[in-house]
Parts: structure tokens; C-alpha cells; sequence
């Protein structure tokens, strides 16, 4: 993530803005690592997700 609007421990609420992407290290092109911890355990990010969103 190029710039973080959200800090560590926040509440966010749906549609928020968390931050903007962008090309850093050795990328070649804007993209996101998306992940979701519970308890600081990774769980499966597709369970948060509109089923729409999930199947794309």
C-alpha cells in the first residue's frame, strides 16, 4: 500500500477507505496483499466478502 488512511487497531466500517495502492519494491504494477486476522490468526478473507466480490 502506497499511503495508509486507517491505523493499526481501528474500527472500520464498510466502504471505508483503508488506503491507496501503489507500485512499490520489485512489482511492476499497483496491486494489494488482502488479509484478515482474528486474534492474530490468518483466517479465510472470503468469508467477509460479498459473495459477488468472492466469486470474481
Amino acid at each position: 500500500m502506497r499511503n495508509f488512511v486507517v491505523t493499526k487497531g481501528q474500527h472500520i466500517k464498510k466502504g471505508q477507505i483503508l488506503g491507496y495502492v501503489g507500485s512499490t519494491g520489485r512489482s511492476t504494477a499497483s496491486h494489494l496483499h488482502y488479509e484478515v486476522r482474528l486474534n492474530g490468526v490468518a483466517v479465510n478473507p472470503v468469508r467477509y466478502m460479498r459473495e459477488e466480490v468472492a466469486l470474481k
